[in-house]
C-alpha cells in the first residue's frame, strides 16, 4: 500500500510543517506515504492529474461523503487493494479542486462541513490517515 497525499499550494509555517511531518513519519511504520504539492494557476487540474499517475484518487470536498474514522479505514484497506495499491488523497487550493478533476475522482470524501484552510486539511489529512492504519492493526490510538 501506498499512500500519496497531494496538495494545491504548500506549508510554510514551521510549526504546522513539523505536525504533518510527526503524523507522516508515524504513518510510514505502516505503509509508504508522498507528500507531492501542486502550484495554483490555470493549469492546476493537469498538475494534479499528474500527480495522481497511476492512484486511485480520493478527491475531499466539503460536498463529499462524511465518514467516521472507522468508516475511513474500511475504505482506505478498501482502495488500497485495487489497482495498484497506490491511493492519492487530493487537497484543493482557495478555490477547491477544478470540478473536472473532481468528477473524475474515484470517490469525494468531506473532512467537514466547515472548509479549512489547505495547510489545516492537510494536518488533518495526515492524522488520519495514521489514524486508519492503527485502527486496521487493532492498536489502542483510537479511543
Amino acid at each position: 500500500m501506498k499512500l500519496r497525499i497531494v496538495a494545491v499550494g504548500s506549508v510554510k509555517e514551521r510549526h504546522l510543517r513539523e505536525a504533518i511531518d510527526v503524523y507522516v513519519g508515524r504513518l510510514e511504520r505502516y505503509c509508504r506515504v508522498e507528500e507531492v504539492e501542486v502550484k495554483d494557476g490555470p493549469k492546476v487540474a493537469d498538475a494534479l492529474e499528474r500527480a495522481c499517475k497511476d492512484a486511485i484518487v480520493v478527491a475531499l470536498e466539503v460536498h463529499g461523503d462524511t465518514v467516521s474514522s472507522k468508516q475511513m479505514a474500511k475504505r482506505v484497506e478498501r482502495l488500497a487493494s485495487q489497482g495498484k495499491g497506490i491511493v492519492a488523497f487530493v487537497i484543493g487550493g482557495a478555490d477547491g479542486l477544478p470540478e473536472s478533476f473532481s468528477r473524475a475522482a474515484r470517490e469525494r470524501w468531506s473532512m467537514s462541513k466547515m472548509t479549512f484552510p489547505h495547510r489545516i486539511a492537510r494536518l488533518m489529512l495526515s492524522e488520519q490517515l495514521y489514524r486508519a492504519m492503527t485502527i486496521l492493526r487493532g492498536e489502542p490510538y483510537d479511543h
